[in-house]
């Protein structure tokens, strides 16, 4: 069993607007690890400044800092959190060659699909961008389309119980609705975010004044 504890608290370099934050933060509470949330305003373009880009020069987040390491990009975030902290590091990444294999399929579903459908049309709509999201919000459908097939054989998304997978890709689902792409027809896909809610130490993404027309 893994009973590595960080030395002190991690620092979580983020917005609170980001699934991509949000799934390392849902995490890092899953996981019961000490933590400091660090909010850039990224309208001002903190997340450009010299000091953020020495952590991370594509001036993404989320960035960690976990005593010396500083590490970017949210699911090598949740691979190395899982690999350094998890009490049972296979239960939410897979040891087997297929569970890991699926477990990675979905990592490039959320840097994907997911990042060009709902998390695009949501940032439209966030930040009342003027161009045309009727683009972003079919490829959405057509996500949503297959992860509906998918979860009707299965509970999660690589196999009977949560993995990384899920971890990865529950926000920008779960808040697609922000970004006028309704859930209503995916009954198997709403079920399954409440099977993500239910999971010890889950903690929700804010809900922005957009999402909260949304779920009027």
């Amino acid at each position: 069993m893994n009973t590595a504890r960080p030395v002190r608290p991690i620092k979580l370099y983020g917005t609170a607007l980001s699934g991509h934050v949000h799934r390392v933060r849902l995490f890092l509470t899953m996981l019961g690890l000490p933590f400091e949330n660090i909010e850039l305003d990224m309208r001002k373009r903190e997340n450009r400044t010299p000091e953020f880009l020495a952590r991370n020069l594509f001036g993404q987040v989320p960035v960690i800092e976990d005593g010396e390491l500083t590490l970017a990009d949210s699911n090598a975030i949740l691979v190395y959190l899982n690999a350094r902290y998890s009490p049972d590091p296979a239960r939410w990444m897979p040891q087997d060659a297929v569970g890991a294999a699926q477990v990675q399929r979905w990592f490039s579903v959320a840097a994907g699909p997911l990042a060009y459908g709902p998390a695009a049309a949501r940032i439209m709509a966030l930040f009342g961008l003027a161009a045309d999201p009727s683009e972003k919000v079919t490829r959405s459908h057509a996500l949503l389309s297959v992860m509906e097939a998918h979860l009707r054989q299965q509970p999660f998304l690589a196999g009977p119980a949560a993995t990384l997978a899920d971890i990865a890709n529950y926000a920008y689902v779960a808040h697609a609705p922000e970004g006028s792409v309704s859930l209503d027809g995916y009954s198997h896909v709403r079920e399954w975010l409440a099977r993500v809610e239910a999971l010890p130490g889950f903690v929700p993404m804010v809900r922005t004044p957009v999402g909260l027309a949304a779920a009027a």
